[in-house]
């Protein structure tokens, strides 16, 4: 049987600074900024929730108690939340390591805490192959991302932002799967980017990418994109 939702943890990387939003939501982490009246993270959660999610682990940083307040306050049935609250500013891949106890499953589906994604999740999960896959989505204004170099499904290289750079392109959309092993080599005690210091070492080809062409992709780092956030996440389609 392949793998199901119901049976993989999901981090949720929400501990970041969020300078660039801070001005629009002043003294609100990301994750909690109102998108459709209504915070953020309880539509990651509904979208997840309509998808079969079971377990999910909040991987929190600046302003942690806020959310953990939040997600007390608003229980899920069928849905177990647990957090994991990182001692100083660890990066993506410094947070995951730190959480790395809280995780039952293998693999670990990582989902950023700032971006939606209205993809399949059972057909990602299908597309597994370890130590990690990336999901990948075209959008038209490739400039604003850093592109994903892609052949027979593997990522052969990741290309930085360039915001001179027009027309469509396949982009990383934010949702990792990765086995407990990678996760548990990542160094421990300091900063570390996932996608810089853990996926872009990789070899080339190592890492699957299947492509979703039809998924909405948005995320609300910026006062523009978070604006423009509600008409996605309100119309998704698990």
């Amino acid at each position: 049987m392949g793998l199901r939702l119901s049976d993989i943890d999901i981090a949720v990387l929400a501990g970041g600074l969020g300078t660039r939003l801070a001005g629009a939501v002043p003294g609100l982490p990301k994750v909690l900024a109102p998108v459709a009246g209504r915070p953020f993270v309880e539509h990651l959660i509904d979208w997840l929730a309509a998808q079969g999610a079971k377990r999910v682990v909040f991987l929190l940083g600046h302003r942690a108690d806020m959310v953990t307040d939040h997600l007390a306050r608003h229980r899920r049935a069928g849905i177990e939340f647990d957090w994991s609250i990182e001692p100083e500013p660890l990066g993506t891949g410094g947070a995951l390591a730190f959480a790395a106890p809280k995780f039952r499953s293998n693999p670990v589906l990582v989902v950023n805490g700032d971006t939606f994604v209205d993809a399949d999740l059972g057909a990602f999960c299908a597309a597994y192959a370890p130590p990690a896959t990336i999901l990948a989505v075209e959008v038209d204004d490739a400039g604003r991302y850093g592109r994903l170099d892609i052949a027979q499904g593997k990522v052969m290289r990741f290309a930085e932002k360039d915001p001179s750079f027009q027309g469509k392109a396949a982009i990383n959309a934010g949702l990792y799967l990765l086995s407990r092993g990678l996760i548990g080599a990542i160094a421990t005690g300091r900063q570390v980017s996932l996608e810089r210091d853990v996926f872009e070492r990789l070899a080339p080809g190592t890492i699957a990418a299947p492509i979703d062409g039809h998924a909405r992709f948005v995320d609300i780092g910026t006062p523009e994109s978070w604006q423009g956030a509600a008409s996605i996440v309100v119309g998704s389609k698990p």
